[in-house]
């Protein structure tokens, strides 16, 4: 008795110096506002167990290892309080004060903290663990009992009246644990039956969390046999809708066996819930600091030579070097800011060899922050189920579309999709949002219910123009062939890259020759000497760059405000085609993209320059030519094998500026006022 009084007290003077005590009285302040009396008033105290551990080593032991126990002094101290005080009249028993302990933190030690991919499925002690992982599936917010009050049936007994028999949900339990109507009187045995004008409702949600390694299995390359199984979190009152679908999180969680006869289910329920990303190394390796160092004196080599020597164990150099350049500037682009704002970059592939481009687009998707391949017999977008833990409600589980969030989605050829699913695919890249149609009568409902979520991930898609889709005899000049790709559609995608080979038979033959050596002798360059990066090398680049903060420069805000208004003028009158706002977003998008690739802060002239000969190729390809005329791979001009090819690129790079400017001051009227003739 006296280790409980003791313990007390310790409470008590915790709650005192961490201000639990000024909480509890505001808190009690709204309760008092309200007339109608229920059975429990819940109250949520925050605990640093750190702090516990100071003050007092015996209480912060019961926090940590019998956190059942812990409530039940907090309770106690805070009821003595509460009463003390007259905070709170309509408060007549202990069990009508429901606290609940929130945790701020855990101890950093592995007792404490569960591993997803090997976490034991075997009888544990109830106690708080740390956990980290990605949402893949979550329910609506449906009701549960948060505590009842019964009474006796006996009426001579005194249990027959006041809060004697108090049922409060405790973490693991189920409904029938809280609500039943087999309970018997304490004092009596008699039956006791619920006085339902008391019941106490609060909000509950049901979260799968799995392995944020999970998703490796989904880029599309060999398979381990590692297997991951998703934990359910029940998220209750304050915590719901904290979470979403596809965001990584860090939980803080009392895991319980939750019986429902005959099975025995494994469950958390959340205490606590926080953001999370995991760690990454994002410097940049000596190899490409050594190569920015050399090619300092011009603000193009460095992404040239990069792209140049990316990708080369599934093509050989020379070939696609626009396309390896583009791949790099989408995952350099695609991210989600500090201020949740996302940013994308989508990539459409026009090709008739759709083979070696997939391969290429299936390795970039491994240095992206977050990349899924879509399967053809995966869900794309979200799928329903029933729950499987007694809400009876819908299971909402994530495609391939929200598990990419803040990542790449690869589509692979669109020319095996369904006209119906490349409708969705439209809408969905131009709303950025997917709506998820859950039918009430189904899932216990009474009315049906449309639930959106947000789409945050780049769109990689390939199409192959040997498939000829319908158009007319009479398209523009330079449109390119897209396949079974509509129209809009290709528009929704922003940036349209064609691969064509330049040399023909040559092309062919070098990408023949590359894949037998690879195949005889893997693992031994083939190339000519050139710069040589890992695929270590790829990813930690591809992460600072993805990083760094930039701003657009004068020079080159100018120069993609004077082709916006050009062209749009242009296009507008001789081929009737609408410059849209999209059309500036993607020019801003791509010379941000640019310039990080080149590890540069500030937007330069050169990278709104590059940005302009991707957007004018990519609008031509779509909606013909127009009067900027420009060569059909005009970022890579010719071969990058040697110096000589570097400086002829430099040279042709710098005509090609030259030419936007001379545009831009033809057909964008006031253009001389803001851009120097050079």
């Amino acid at each position: 008795m006296a280790d409980i009084l003791s313990l007390k007290e310790s409470v008590l003077v915790y709650l005192d110096r961490s201000g639990g005590l000024k909480k509890l009285c505001e808190n009690c302040k709204h309760f008092n506002g309200s007339q109608q009396i229920e059975a429990v008033y819940r109250f949520c105290i925050g605990v640093n167990p750190a702090d516990v551990l100071e003050l007092d080593p015996v209480l912060g032991d019961c926090v940590l290892h019998d956190p059942l126990k812990a409530t039940a002094l907090f309770q106690s101290v805070c009821f003595l309080a509460i009463k003390t005080l007259s905070l709170i009249e309509k408060i007549h028993m202990e069990s009508q004060v429901n606290v609940i302990l929130k945790f701020t933190h855990l101890p950093p030690f592995p007792e404490y903290t569960l591993d997803l991919s090997s976490f034991p499925r075997l009888c544990r002690p109830l106690r708080p663990v740390s956990m980290e992982g990605l949402v893949i599936a979550m329910t609506r917010v449906t009701k549960y009992t948060q505590g009842a009050r019964f009474l006796c049936t006996d009426d001579d007994c005194p249990c027959s009246t006041g809060f004697h028999h108090i049922r409060v949900h405790a973490p693991g339990a189920t409904e029938s644990a809280t609500v039943r109507n087999d309970f018997s009187c304490m004092m009596c045995s008699s039956q006791l039956k619920e006085d339902v004008k008391f019941r106490v409702l609060g909000d509950k949600q049901l979260v799968e969390l799995i392995h944020f390694k999970a998703l490796d299995v989904l880029r599309g390359h060999e398979q381990s046999s590692m297997r991951y199984q998703s934990v359910t979190l029940f998220l209750r009152d304050e915590l719901c809708n904290s979470m979403r679908i596809g965001r990584y999180y860090r939980v803080l969680g009392i895991p319980a066996h939750v019986h429902q006869w005959p099975n025995i289910t494994w469950s958390v329920e959340a205490n606590s819930v926080q953001p999370w990303e995991p760690a990454c190394d994002c410097n940049v390796s000596a190899r490409f600091q050594e190569l920015l160092k050399g090619t300092a004196s011009s603000p193009w080599r460095f992404s040239a030579i990069v792209a140049h020597c990316f990708g080369l164990d599934v093509a050989p150099q020379g070939l696609y070097d626009t396309l390896k350049l583009s791949l790099l500037l989408s995952l350099v682009q695609t991210r989600i800011d500090e201020k949740d704002t996302f940013h994308n970059l989508d990539l459409l592939v026009v090709t008739t060899d759709t083979l070696i481009l997939d391969r290429l687009m299936t390795y970039s998707l491994s240095l992206a922050y977050r990349g899924i391949r879509h399967q053809a017999t995966g869900e794309m977008f979200a799928c329903l189920s029933r729950d499987e833990h007694g809400a009876g409600t819908a299971n909402i589980h994530a495609g391939s579309v929200l598990l990419a969030t803040g990542g790449v989605c690869m589509l692979g050829d669109l020319s095996y999709y369904r006209k119906d699913k490349l409708d969705s695919i439209k809408s969905v890249m131009e709303t950025r949002t997917l709506s998820v149609f859950i039918p009430g009568k189904k899932y216990g409902e009474d009315a049906d219910q449309q639930l959106s979520f947000p789409v945050q991930c780049s769109f990689w898609a390939v199409t192959d123009s040997s498939h000829r889709s319908g158009r007319a005899d009479c398209s523009a000049l330079g449109t390119a062939e897209m396949g079974a790709v509509p129209a809009q559609l290709a528009d929704a995608f922003g940036l349209v890259i064609e691969c064509r080979d330049r040399v023909g038979e040559q092309a062919l033959l070098a990408q023949t020759v590359h894949t037998l050596q690879h195949a005889v002798q893997s693992g031994k360059p083939h190339d000519p000497p050139c710069w040589e990066f890992s695929t270590q090398d790829y990813q930690e680049l591809v992460a600072h760059a993805q990083g760094l903060q930039v701003e657009l420069s004068p020079a080159a805000e100018k120069i993609i405000h004077g082709y916006y208004m050009a062209s749009r003028r242009v296009r507008s009158q001789g081929h009737c085609v609408n410059m849209s706002v999209a059309s500036i977003k993607l020019l801003i998008s791509l010379a941000e993209a640019h310039c990080k690739l080149c590890l540069r802060t500030q937007v330069l002239e050169q990278d709104a320059v590059i940005a302009v000969l991707l957007c004018e190729s990519s609008v031509s390809l779509k909606h013909g030519a127009s009067a900027l005329i420009i060569p059909p791979d005009p970022v890579f001009p010719c071969d990058l094998r040697d110096v000589d090819g570097l400086c002829k690129r430099d040279a042709a790079l710098d005509e090609l500026h030259q030419l936007i400017l001379r545009f831009i001051y033809t057909n964008a009227p006031g253009a001389d006022t803001y851009i120097t003739e050079e």
